[in-house]
């Protein structure tokens, strides 16, 4: 190895095994609601770092989450609007059709 590289560990993460305290999070608001069999769940959360919103989504108890800073709130209700514009103009395929 060339002293100028970098060796880290296959998941791509530097700091891969260290623990690191998550930092304080206060719950502003938080909604859920279920389609089908997946329940999603929104929470407005502030932390030392600034507000976010974290969407939840739980299938049979598997949990995934995606953070969106309040920055970008705005950005996303704008594209949320657009994907529910296109739904109601596109008729919708039938499974297994092409």
């Amino acid at each position: 190895m060339i002293s100028h590289e970098r060796r880290y560990p296959s998941n791509g993460f530097r700091n891969s095994g260290v623990p690191h305290p998550a930092p304080p999070e206060e719950t502003i608001r938080s909604e859920k609601f279920q389609v089908e069999r997946k329940v999603f769940i929104l929470s407005l959360k502030e932390n030392p770092r600034g507000r976010f919103l974290r969407i939840t989504e739980d299938v049979g108890g598997r949990r995934d989450h995606v953070i969106i800073p309040a920055t970008g709130l705005e950005d996303l209700r704008r594209m949320v609007e657009v994907m529910i514009e296109a739904d109601r103009e596109t008729p919708a395929k039938l499974a297994g059709e092409e």
